[in-house]
């Protein structure tokens, strides 16, 4: 069964095609990792996923989505992931981590708080964009970047790769995706920018370009990197199929491994016609006409879903979100279901399949 044959990029095997997709839990303090991150991974890994990617881990403090981001922007940073890392390759997984910078999506409350943005004089900051428009009038209005803030974000980012190797990391993805910062540049809806970063979209593939650079630097050539990237805005006027899998392309020569599909997140009134495997078509695309390897990611909720995606080349991995916080354990009941006989069932769970 093509979803649990091992899957090799550089010098990493994950033993099937399974992965857990980043999704933010909300639930640091100051970027710190704690009990409820080490539980949270630590669950996803003994129930048999390939891949256990952290939320998105933000940058610097200034690029989280709200005060309560996971982030990597301190060494003080590395000992909690790094306890988070060794249980998760413990139990036969690989540990990957996504790195991110909410730009003009920042300074936010959690989803289950009220508001749009916190202000500065309640524990906010003032966000950063490519230009000053913000996502939606109720959120925090962006100042617009200029050259030493961009020069400080790549920076950031190789730093935080740095810090990444020393958790003991072995996949960073860097998040290109949801209307967060590398997005906002990526598109026309929100890139108005007349310089070098702005214009025509390998202008505005620059950020993209100079933060894959800082990463593969940091990262050195013997492990992968990804790049999560929203295929569509769904919007007139936005970033457009036809302009992913040139994205892609330009990923691809600079030696990223795989991308990451997914859609949307920059246009507030965006329709989106969601339903199962919603995004798979154009993860297919991209690896068609890019030549790269994909992932699909997207209401991928059964294992003959799973399979069929694998099976008749529209992805090479498998990303799930919510399907694995109701069931961490699907990757061990997605097996036995296909009748594969799976070896890494933690011993103390044997009796229970």
């Amino acid at each position: 069964m093509n979803l649990f044959e091992p899957w090799t990029a550089r010098g990493v095997t994950t033993r099937n095609r399974i992965v857990v997709s980043p999704m933010c839990q909300y639930s640091s303090e100051d970027g710190f990792a704690n009990d409820w991150h080490f539980v949270h991974l630590g669950a996803l890994s003994k129930g048999g996923a390939g891949i256990v990617f952290t939320e998105a881990t933000a940058v610097s403090p200034e690029g989280r989505i709200s005060p309560h981001d996971l982030g990597i922007y301190r060494d003080e940073h590395i000992t909690e992931l790094k306890r988070a890392t060794s249980f998760i390759k413990r139990f036969g997984a690989v540990p990957g981590i996504q790195l991110a910078h909410a730009g003009r999506k920042a300074s936010t409350p959690r989803p289950w708080d009220e508001g749009f943005q916190i202000p500065i004089d309640q524990g906010g900051w003032q966000v950063l964009g490519p230009t000053a428009i913000p996502f939606r009038d109720e959120y925090p209005h962006p100042r617009a970047m200029n050259q030493s803030d961009i020069l400080r974000v790549v920076e950031a980012f190789g730093l935080a790769t740095r810090r990444a190797d020393q958790a003991g990391f072995e996949i960073v993805e860097v998040h290109a995706a949801h209307g967060y910062l590398i997005h906002q540049f990526l598109s026309p809806i929100s890139n108005t920018r007349s310089d070098e970063y702005g214009g025509s979209l390998q202008k505005r593939f620059r950020l993209l370009e100079e933060v894959c650079l800082s990463v593969r630097a940091a990262w050195g050539e013997d492990r992968p990197i990804f790049v999560r990237v929203s295929a569509t805005d769904w919007a007139e006027g936005g970033l457009t199929i036809e302009d992913s899998i040139q994205i892609a392309k330009w990923l691809r020569d600079l030696g990223i491994d795989l991308i990451d599909v997914s859609t949307g997140g920059n246009h507030s009134h965006a329709k989106i016609p969601v339903g199962p495997g919603y995004q798979v078509r154009f993860a297919e695309a991209i690896r068609k006409e890019s030549e790269i390897a994909v992932g699909a990611v997207g209401m991928i909720t059964d294992p003959i879903q799973g399979e069929t995606i694998l099976s008749t080349g529209q992805a090479d991995l498998i990303l799930m979100a919510r399907e694995l916080l109701r069931n961490p354990n699907w990757p061990i009941q997605a097996a036995k279901q296909l009748g594969v006989k799976l070896d890494y069932i933690p011993n103390q769970y044997i009796r229970a399949w």
